[in-house]
């Protein structure tokens, strides 16, 4: 598997800047409160168990998930409950969040804080996937879709291949490189511990090609271990999307309307698999993550280890700005990122980055009409027109923008960055599929 891999259609260059690719994780420390949402997940927020008042240490259950598609939700500090209430999360709408303020550091008993690799897996399938399922573990590359689910083949489907992703195609992002170089070893154990969940014995580590330090790393280390590789890939965005990886990896397309299990395929965010590391072999609920805090005006851009719930605001303070004013906070990267409303929005459990833009960079150019050059078409992953979307949806003619597939887009900004006409294309078709669901 020496040779260098890439999905097929579409894609794009941008500017990596990858600023902080060379600063070692470093711990955030803790915040004077932390900001806890119930809802860090796709599916039913978890139902609260505190109440105000309540003490709680460093991995508490705070809320237990609600049915199947929920996750769990632990502290991820000590102290009491101050407050439950709607506060606005980087996204603008109201969630429910647990406040705790924080007095010292205690951790509940059991959670194992030593350095020592654990290697030797003696836990079964099922009950590596409850283990999971009681760490709250969800998955940390954005999507967050529970883990545990994701690990628990249907009886009509067949897991041949486990495709761990540490491409990291953001420009900016740079966690989960620094999580391969520092943290390896967990990396491919916990790999291993994912394979023996599925019953299989084939696990692929996906790393981008601008990622030398990582990939040389880890590919010492899977010489050890039996049934985790690594596959280097091309540099090239937004090679880190779930099908795309898996068509650049297998060959195989995912049809539309299915998912990767139908043709064989799981694909788990490095974070997630380290999270599964240490929910196993360490007896660790998932309440912190590496986050990356970067952009031209942070003055120490780093990688940071935060315990969720701290406010975007404190991060930002750590690494320092050069100016007063700030543009646009960005909770993710550039490219498919949110801005967010709220300088004080909690990092969350899929929290990768939060990028820091200057207001020369943070403006929406004026958009001139469309030249018709195809640039969008050729840029786009899943083979869209979206310079048609826009028209159809401009027009107000959500048939003609469903005949064009529109709910099909993974809303990577390809066709927005691409476009010479500064059409806001993207824009366009985040709207379609929001007008599809409310048809629906």
């Amino acid at each position: 598997m020496n040779n260098k891999k890439t999905f097929s259609i579409g894609g794009i260059h941008p500017d990596k800047h990858k600023i902080s690719s060379h600063i070692a994780i470093s711990d955030a420390g803790l915040p004077a409160e932390v900001f806890i949402p119930v809802k860090q997940h796709i599916g039913s927020p978890a139902k609260i168990l505190v109440q105000k008042g309540d003490k709680v240490k460093v991995g508490t259950l705070i809320a237990d998930a609600d049915g199947i598609i929920s996750a769990d939700v632990h502290s991820s500090v000590s102290g009491e409950v101050t407050k439950i209430e709607d506060i606005q999360s980087e996204t603008g709408y109201l969630e429910q969040v647990i406040t705790i303020r924080v007095e010292g550091d205690e951790f509940e008993p059991g959670i194992d804080r030593s350095p020592d690799i654990v290697s030797e897996i003696s836990q079964n399938a099922e009950e590596i996937i409850e283990i999971i399922r009681g760490a709250g573990i969800v998955g940390m590359g954005g999507a967050g879709f529970p883990t545990p689910v994701k690990t628990t083949v249907p009886e009509d489907k067949k897991a041949e291949i486990l495709i761990i992703n540490g491409i990291e195609c953001e420009p900016y992002l740079t966690a989960d490189d620094r999580l391969m170089v520092e943290k390896a070893e967990q990396i491919v154990i916990g790999a291993k511990i994912i394979n023996k969940a599925l019953g299989i014995q084939n696990a692929v580590i996906a790393i981008d090609e601008n990622k030398p330090q990582a990939v040389e790393i880890i590919r010492q280390i899977t010489k050890r271990y039996v049934g985790v590789n690594v596959q280097v890939c091309k540099t090239k965005y937004p090679q880190g999307g779930e099908r795309q990886l898996i068509q650049a990896l297998t060959g195989k397309e995912v049809p539309a309307g299915k998912h990767p299990i139908d043709i064989g395929c799981i694909v788990q965010n490095v974070g997630t698999v380290f999270a599964v590391y240490e929910a196993v072999m360490k007896h660790k609920p998932l309440f912190e993550r590496i986050v990356t805090v970067s952009g031209d005006d942070i003055l120490n851009p780093s990688n940071f280890r935060v315990r969720i719930g701290t406010p975007a605001s404190f991060l930002i303070n750590k690494a320092g700005l050069k100016e007063n004013s700030v543009g646009k906070v960005i909770f993710g990267g550039p490219m498919m990122g949110r801005a967010i409303v709220n300088m004080d929005a909690p990092v969350t459990k899929t929290t990768s980055g939060i990028l820091v833009l200057p207001e020369s960079e943070a403006y929406k150019p004026d958009e001139t009409s469309c030249i018709r050059c195809g640039k969008c078409v050729a840029a786009c992953p899943v083979g869209l027109q979206p310079y048609a979307i826009a028209r159809s949806i401009r027009e107000n003619d959500l048939n003609e923008a469903k005949r064009l597939s529109a709910r099909e887009c993974i809303e990577c900004g390809s066709c927005a960055y691409t476009c010479p006409a500064r059409i806001p294309l993207l824009d366009f078709c985040k709207l379609a599929k929001y007008e599809f669901k409310k048809r629906k």
